[in-house]
Parts: C-alpha cells; sequence; structure tokens
C-alpha cells in the first residue's frame, strides 16, 4: 500500500464527519435533538420521539414490504407484457383494416 492511499483512523473519521455534515446529516440531528431537549413533557421513549422526526415510520414489518414490492414488481412486470401484447394485436388488427 503506498503511503498515498493510507489513511490513519483519525483521518478516516475526520472524513465521514465531513461527509456527515455536507450531506445535512449533523443538521437534520441537531434539530431534532434541539426539539426533544425544547420538549415540555419528555417523551418516554426518546428513540422513539428521534425516529417519528426522522421521519421513519413505527410498527413497520421491513421483511414483509420487501416481500410486497417484489410481488408488486412481478406483477407490474406482467402488466407490462400484456400492454405490449394487446398494442401488437391493436397494431395488427388497424393493419388487417387497412388492407
Amino acid at each position: 500500500m503506498s503511503a498515498a492511499t493510507y489513511q490513519t483512523p483519525d483521518s478516516k473519521k475526520e472524513e465521514f464527519r465531513k461527509y456527515l455534515e455536507k450531506s445535512g446529516v449533523v443538521d437534520a440531528l441537531t434539530k431534532v435533538l434541539v426539539g426533544l431537549y425544547e420538549e415540555s413533557d419528555k417523551p418516554s421513549n426518546a428513540v422513539d420521539y428521534v425516529k417519528r422526526f426522522m421521519g421513519a415510520p413505527t410498527g413497520v414489518d421491513i421483511d414483509a414490504l420487501r416481500a410486497e414490492n417484489e410481488e408488486l414488481k412481478k406483477k407490474n412486470a406482467e402488466l407490462i407484457k400484456t400492454i405490449e401484447e394487446l398494442n401488437k394485436r391493436l397494431t395488427t388488427e388497424d393493419e388487417e383494416d387497412e388492407s
């Protein structure tokens, strides 16, 4: 490994910190944490509070959503194929009518 490609753990951490700042993660987390701090009635579950304000739905079964997504992709592909077949049939019928 050359010296140019080697990064110390500290430089990796610094690079990651800059990435988080540039992408807005630090600001988003800060806003949520300030909101939690300013709550007069602190929620019993602070993690759920953060998840809710970061946009994560609660009580969602990710595996079920993935399975449903795969099923919908298959159904979509079938429907696209059906549309293509129907369009071919229409084109063929139009050509026959013109003859």
